[in-house]
């Protein structure tokens, strides 16, 4: 099912795309949990128990400024310097936006790559080259073609810890007002599309819908269908004698702990957490979501994305860069150093990108570029 949430995001081909909450079915069909269970341990067979890494992707949707943000043109003219001055890092040579200053004193922490480039200036075929790193699409021709690096993740990865989800996205899964877009499996399978959150971790009546059974639903009656299943399995089972079918129970029950277990739960509850901590990473959207997507790869979670959006700033492009940038330098910066306190640095990739970034300089009367 889905509800319009009311929110309404401009980009910059004229469209007004509403986002979505998706609210899947409750009980173990809507995550095709087994599914994922089995195929992630059909991958571990294949491959050998992978290392325990994770990745967590701060998607910036609607393209924002480099210049803006992590490559600034100290030497241009002023016409296309931008806005705002650079500063220097505690890396010689490494020069960032003034509204970064957090980053500044972090930046011996990560790297930044200003190669990475494509020569499309549609926002859908730069979605999808960025997060598939494949072509095929565009603005008259959206629809995916290939899976998000996630999905691929999930697939031949799974989660390095049983009892949870291996690709999510906070607080829901949306590019280009596509929901879920480029982050969807496409071709792979409907379970390796990300676990979507759909809440926001900053509210305070904050729930994992997924995790939530229906109103009539309760964990008895959810055991019950279960034990159901088991024995329509067992009749089943007496005419398939297969290794897969041997297994099943395993799955079903990794499934089910998911659902009604304490680990996927408590990696959630961002409530847990330490009102210093979360007021280091700012009290929004955007900072509790980071807080929240360290929590779930420090519980087992393999690939999260957090969606920031609103970076189509043709339109008051100023004021834009005022409201998101210090909550991106807050947010960023706070879960590297939580990173490294919780010696998670060589564990975690960090990614920070959008779609494309932005011509030098300045048009629509200054209102973006």
């Amino acid at each position: 099912m889905r509800i319009d949430a009311g929110k309404s995001t401009r980009y910059c081909d004229g469209a007004s795309r509403r986002s979505f909450l998706q609210l899947g079915m409750a009980g173990l069909g809507n995550l095709s949990l087994a599914s994922m269970l089995r195929a992630k341990d059909a991958s571990r067979r294949q491959t050998g128990n992978a290392k325990d890494t994770s990745v967590i992707l701060l998607w910036l949707d609607g393209g924002p400024s480099h210049h803006d943000t992590y490559d600034p043109k100290p030497e241009a003219p002023s016409d296309y310097a931008g806005i705002w001055r650079p500063i220097k890092t505690n890396v010689p040579g490494m020069d960032i936006t003034e509204m970064f200053p957090l980053q500044a004193q972090l930046a011996d922490k990560f790297s930044i790559l200003r190669s990475v480039h494509h020569n499309a200036g549609d926002h859908f075929t730069g979605g999808h080259w960025m997060l598939t790193g494949r072509g095929g699409v565009s603005g008259a021709m959206k629809e995916g073609k290939s899976p998000f690096f996630g999905g691929i993740a999930a697939r031949v990865a799974g989660p390095p810890q049983v009892g949870m989800p291996a690709n999510v996205a906070i607080p829901y899964a949306m590019s280009i007002g596509l929901r879920p877009g480029y982050f969807a499996g496409n071709y792979l399978p409907v379970e390796y599309d990300p676990f979507q959150v759909g809440g926001d971790p900053n509210q305070s009546n904050f729930r994992v819908q997924n995790l939530n059974l229906a109103s009539a639903m309760t964990i008895d009656r959810l055991a019950n269908r279960r034990a159901l299943n088991r024995n329509l399995d067992a009749l089943r089972r007496n005419f398939d004698r297969s290794p897969t079918a041997a297994a099943m129970d395993q799955f079903d029950h990794a499934a089910f702990d998911l659902v009604t277990g304490d680990k996927a739960r408590r990696a959630f509850d961002i409530s847990r957490e330490d009102d210093t901590v979360r007021d280091r990473y700012g009290r929004h959207t955007w900072g509790q979501s980071t807080l929240l997507a360290r929590r779930l790869v420090e519980a087992g979670a393999t690939f999260v994305t957090c969606h920031f959006g609103g970076w189509d700033s043709h339109w008051n492009h100023q004021e834009t860069m005022l409201r998101h940038l210090p909550k991106v330098d807050q947010a960023v910066s706070s879960l590297f150093q939580d990173l490294e306190e919780r010696s998670l640095l060589d564990q975690v990739l960090v990614v920070v990108m959008g779609e494309f970034g932005r011509t030098p300089k300045m048009n629509d009367g200054g209102n973006g570029g």
